[in-house]
């Protein structure tokens, strides 16, 4: 009902100013035909009011702009300056766009939770508490989440992209940048990552064989899983940024599916030569001990590199940048 009300305020203000705006007009011409007339019958053209140096003002400027999303057209404000944010804070932040609230766990972001002080509590990612949400009084919501957005419409206008619908940072800067407005921000932003990622590109080139192959993991005490080059845990920057590639024999699989669950006995046939693995209790010495991860040749060559989910999880184009040259550092670590 708050929502309801807030819109319909909203429209109200921009009919009322388009059919003010026409009186003025009205009223200021009946002035003028009543001063031509008064003139004309004294026979005195000299006090006939001179025409204006500038055209008046007929139009009011537009403030919302229509966009085409999952969930069809919807309108949003050309310039909205009360952002709830459930995902994509990085590319938001990349634009100078700071929004007035997000759920928790996006706020932990570590590559940038500093840029999202004094930024509101919205509540569980993927369930935002829809009263913290209203009492922010936002002109546009994102989101990644589509079951989320019949409640979340209801209180402001909508946009939803769903997971991995972009592909790469220059997909999502590109979108948000015509989305908001700023599309030479985001051009800016761009070709500064352009530069970073080739030169960290180039240094890995330049120690790690073309034809190595590399494997995404994500281990815990009962399964693994093994990721592709969207799904954050570092895919982004191996396969993406760097250009590497996995195990010939599965990467079709990985590319296609982005993820999937291992047992043991298949874990050696998803392995490559370098291992990326994100866990929370185990060390790179925890893998060397173990009977079955042990015996892989990557771990044998030291070519594992294990982070926690903090660092891994996050596959916004800050956080691409920051892990790609984080991981080109330790595979020339000594060159």
């Amino acid at each position: 009902m708050i929502n309801q009300q807030h819109n319909s305020n909203t429209r109200k203000r921009w009919l009322v100013y388009p059919l003010l705006l026409t009186l003025t007009l009205l009223v200021s011409a009946c002035g003028s035909n009543q001063s031509t007339g008064s003139a004309t019958n004294s026979g005195s053209a000299a006090e006939a009011p001179a025409p204006s140096q500038q055209p008046a003002e007929t139009t009011a400027p537009a403030s919302f702009k229509t966009v085409t999303t999952v969930n069809g057209d919807i309108e949003i404000p050309v310039q909205p300056k009360r952002i709830v944010a459930e995902e994509y804070l990085g590319s938001l932040i990349a634009l100078d766009t700071i929004p007035v609230g997000a759920p928790g766990l996006t706020l932990q972001n570590m590559y940038y939770k500093e840029s999202l002080t004094g930024v509101a509590d919205t509540g569980t990612y993927g369930k935002m508490s829809p009263e913290k949400i209203i009492a922010l009084d936002p002109d546009l919501i994102i989101s990644g989440n589509a079951d989320s957005y019949e409640a979340l419409s209801q209180i402001a206008p909508t946009v939803i992209v769903p997971y991995g619908d972009l592909k790469d940072a220059h997909q999502e800067l590109t979108y948000f940048g015509e989305l908001l407005g700023k599309e030479q921000q985001a051009k800016d932003w761009l070709a500064e990552y352009d530069k970073r990622i080739a030169a960290a590109k180039a240094k890995v080139d330049a120690a790690i064989p073309a034809d190595a192959t590399f494997s995404i993991l994500e281990h815990s005490e009962k399964t693994t899983w093994v990721y592709g080059d969207n799904f954050g845990r570092g895919g982004q920057p191996i396969y993406q940024a760097l250009g590497r590639k996995p195990p010939t024999e599965v990467a079709a699989e990985i590319m296609e599916k982005q993820w999937a669950e291992l047992s043991t006995e298949v874990l050696n046939k998803y392995a490559g030569d370098y291992l990326i693995v994100t866990d929370n209790n185990y060390t790179v010495q925890n893998f060397k001990d173990d009977p079955i991860w042990g015996n892989l040749p990557a771990v044998k060559n030291d070519h594992l590199y294990v982070w926690k989910e903090e660092r891994s999880w996050y596959y916004d184009p800050i956080a691409v940048l920051s892990q790609t040259e984080e991981l080109a550092d330790w595979l020339t670590k000594g060159q």
